[in-house]
């Protein structure tokens, strides 16, 4: 089975690019293969269009909270509000998600989803530090157009899978709460490379095994990448094999998962 782990951004460059690598899953063994960076959102809407049979692990947040469409009076289906969402445009978008703030009491200005509360992930309504938000408005109206299957949330094509990801929840399984990245060149650290190489190798181990079902073979060298994107990308394809390992169940879905919100691939129950 073919399968993606892609790192997003929502305002691809080639500074940040978009970051895509390609794996191959045989059983319960995931293979890395070529790694690709997209400079702009080209790259990324065609692959969701290539045939398949694939599926896709992807780093952003492919829903909002029950409260907040409920509070904002958004259109109370998945294809409803993605594509409200769309249509307000980017600056309409942004605009609308500060206006709901305003007025509103400290700690229910932005909401969690149930599976953020879950992965330790932070609100999909978050515009500024990490913009999930702006990742969720350039993301997930793609999924639509591309008629992608998304489980639990629209029946597209059923060879072409798409499922979020969060690699941060699988980088904590194994080094705690350490840090393992940075964008700036002068934070690049020592540290921050001796915990990507932990993570690599932790990838190998009995732990992961036991908890997703999965051997992976991956190459050192994808931790010599400072920004954590490359590795970023691994992992977001770890949580995509092990979900399709999960087909049968659809795909690993917490049972009583909100068809409004979506959720993160991980077998694990977090807070």
């Amino acid at each position: 089975m073919k399968v993606y782990g892609i790192d997003f951004t929502s305002s691809p460059s080639s500074r940040k690019p978009i970051t895509c690598l390609e794996c191959t899953l045989v059983g319960s063994s995931l293979s890395v293969g070529t790694l690709l960076r997209w400079p702009n959102f080209e790259g990324y809407e065609a692959m969701l269009r290539q045939p398949g049979p694939w599926i896709a692990g992807m780093d952003f947040p492919f829903g909002q909270a029950r409260r907040f469409i409920d509070t904002a009076g958004w259109p109370e289906s998945w294809h409803g509000y993605v594509s409200h969402a769309a249509s307000l445009g980017r600056v309409g978008f942004v605009d609308a998600l500060n206006d709901y703030r305003v007025g509103r009491a400290v700690g229910d200005k932005e909401h969690r989803r149930e599976t953020d509360k879950r992965a330790g992930s932070i609100s999909p309504q978050k515009l500024y530090g990490v913009p999930v938000a702006k990742m969720f408005f350039e993301g997930a109206p793609r999924l639509i157009a591309a008629e992608v299957t998304v489980p639990g949330l629209q029946q597209g094509d059923p060879q072409r899978i798409a499922v979020e990801a969060y690699p941060g929840v699988l980088a904590r399984d194994i080094i705690g709460r350490k840090s393992y990245k940075n964008d700036t060149k002068k934070k690049q650290t020592a540290a921050l490379r001796n915990a990507r190489l932990q993570i690599l190798q932790g990838l190998s181990g009995g732990a992961l095994k036991a908890a997703y079902g999965l051997e992976v073979a991956a190459p050192l060298h994808l931790a010599e990448d400072p920004s954590g994107d490359s590795l970023d990308a691994l992992l977001c394809a770890v949580q995509a094999a092990w979900s399709w390992t999960q087909r049968a169940s659809n795909y690993g879905a917490p049972e009583g998962s909100d068809a409004l919100e979506g959720w993160i691939a991980d077998p694990l129950p977090k807070k």
